[in-house]
């Protein structure tokens, strides 16, 4: 969820105007505004794991933990300010640095940078990620309007279909890894299928 979302609040408020002189820092770009998004998103999938964990008593969701937790878990000694997950990128010493994939470009006012929608943050953590979730969540009945903004942000930066009417059903499913695209309309049917309650 991390990539898109971060991605979505450093481009989204530029309309057209997607050049840059230099690509912006990634973490320590992010704004409160996108802090905010990934906790609210964050916390979507919490919900879910707390209704699959409700319908499955022996399904083990326990490595799923909330954005903030990770941070805490993984990064605690690099975090200057712990407050939340805004805070926590912004500070991070392990993400100091780090900037948005570009493609360099030649423009009339000399070298220039846009976003590179074809990179991983984009090709990977869309179709093998957050879609995979929302597929899911669909499948569970859990509401997802956040998560739904940035897929919907992405695809269209990307010129794929995923989401359509708020159903997972676009055009462009077959190169996910969510359970639509194998066929699953039902959520025991895909637990059961899969070996996931074994």
């Amino acid at each position: 969820i991390v990539h898109p979302t971060i991605s979505m609040g450093c481009y989204m408020d530029k309309g057209d105007d997607l050049v840059f002189d230099e690509p912006p820092l990634f973490y320590q770009g992010v704004d409160e505004r996108t802090g905010e998004m990934l906790t609210k998103i964050s916390d979507e999938v919490m919900e879910l794991k707390r209704n699959l964990e409700e319908r499955y008593p022996t399904l083990n969701l326990s490595g799923i933990l909330h954005l903030r937790d990770i941070l805490l878990r993984y990064y605690f000694d690099d975090l200057e300010d712990k407050t939340n997950i805004y805070t926590m990128l912004k500070t991070s010493h392990a993400h100091r640095g780090l900037k948005h994939p570009m493609k360099q470009v030649d423009t009339p006012d000399g070298k220039k940078y846009v976003p590179d929608f074809s990179y991983r943050y984009f090709a990977e953590d869309l179709p093998c990620g957050m879609i995979v979730i929302r597929g899911i969540a669909e499948l569970a009945g859990v509401a997802t309007p956040n998560m739904d903004k940035v897929i919907e942000w992405c695809q269209n930066a990307m010129g794929k279909e995923f989401l359509v009417d708020g159903k997972i059903m676009g055009r462009d499913l077959h190169i996910t890894r969510c359970p639509q695209t194998f066929g699953y309309t039902d959520l025991d049917t895909f637990m059961k299928v899969n070996h996931y309650l074994d």
